[in-house]
Order: structure tokens, then sequence, then C-alpha cells
């Protein structure tokens, strides 16, 4: 399952690919509105640029040692970068967590139903995992939705789970298992 090269993925609209340093600066602008840090867990507010290069150098290693797959989301036509997207891999129990930030202009637009279809597409039929699964803020109501037409279900809440900026969050914890996506497509 180690990945000695992070994968390059295309949709109808996206490509999915490895970031390079001079995305930081895009990426410090898109994932650092605070709408964007308020909804996940680990992007804080401010973000800087020196913030996002040091994320960005931290890939390779992560790649190479088979832990993780970041990946930008960047418009096919255009090669604008929007977003971001990855696995973070738990190799010996076959199990990955998606993650994922699409910037707010992009919002409302299926650009994040998109890439993650694809990556749950290529974690399941490429890496062959068992598993994967998301979690997301309760009050995140668009992130459930993006999950819920991945197949995942919803596997309970983790009341209270995580704490975000002085307040605690519950956590909605999702997955679904490789029988459950072949039988949904199809596919062996």
């Amino acid at each position: 399952m180690k990945q000695t090269y992070p994968p390059r993925l295309s949709t109808a609209r996206l490509h999915l690919r490895p970031f390079n340093r001079d995305d930081a600066s895009v990426v410090a602008a898109l994932a650092g509105h605070r709408d964007i840090a308020s909804t996940t867990l680990r992007i804080p507010h401010p973000y800087q640029e020196g913030m996002a290069r040091a994320w960005i150098d931290s890939h390779e290693q992560l790649i190479l040692q088979g832990k993780a797959i970041p990946l930008a989301i960047e418009l096919s036509e255009r090669g604008e970068l929007i977003g971001a997207i990855g696995l973070e891999i738990a190799a010996i129990h076959e199990r990955a967590e998606i993650g994922y930030w699409i910037g707010v202009p992009y919002w409302g637009k299926g650009y994040c139903t998109e890439a993650a279809q694809e990556i749950v597409r290529y974690g399941f039929e490429v890496l062959r995992l068992n598993r994967l699964v998301a979690h997301y803020f309760e009050r995140n109501s668009a992130s459930g939705r993006v999950i819920e037409k991945l197949g995942m279900r919803r596997e309970g809440v983790l009341r209270r789970h995580v704490k975000k900026w002085g307040e605690f969050e519950d956590l909605v914890a999702c997955g679904i298992l490789r029988e459950e996506y072949v039988a949904s497509r199809n596919v062996s």
C-alpha cells in the first residue's frame, strides 16, 4: 500500500494532483478564510503563507511513508487551485480517513463531491482498502451532504469530542466498507 509517487487523478471537471511550493499563496488565501478554518479541526485562523508552505513541504515524507496522500483540487479547464483532498492511511488496518476543504468562492458547485467520489474510487479500486471513514463537525451540514453522497453511513456522534476555538464540537463519524462500495457500483 506504500505509495512511492502520489497519484494524479482526473474527473469531468477536476484534476487531483500533488501540491507544489508555488501553491502556498493560494492555499493560504483559500484555507485562511475564517469559514474554512471554523469547519475544520486542523486549519488555524489566521493561516499564513509560511504555514501553507510548511504543510506542503511535509507531504513528500507522508507519501513516501505510506501515511497520507494529500492532493490539490484544481479546475481542469483553467488549472485553478480550488481546494484540497486526501487520505490519511492506516495501512495495518487497510483503512483510510478522507479529508477535504474547498475554497469559499467555489462552494455550492459540486466540486467537493466530485473530488471526493474520485478519491473514494482510488481508495477502493487502486489501494484496495477495506474501509474509508470521514468525520465532520455536526454543525457542518454541507460536509454531511458530501459524505452522504459518497455512500457513507452515519455510524455515530462523538459528543463534545473536539475543541475548536474554545468551544466543544460534536463530531459525526461515518464510514463505508469495500463491499458496500462494490455493491453500489457493481465493481470487483
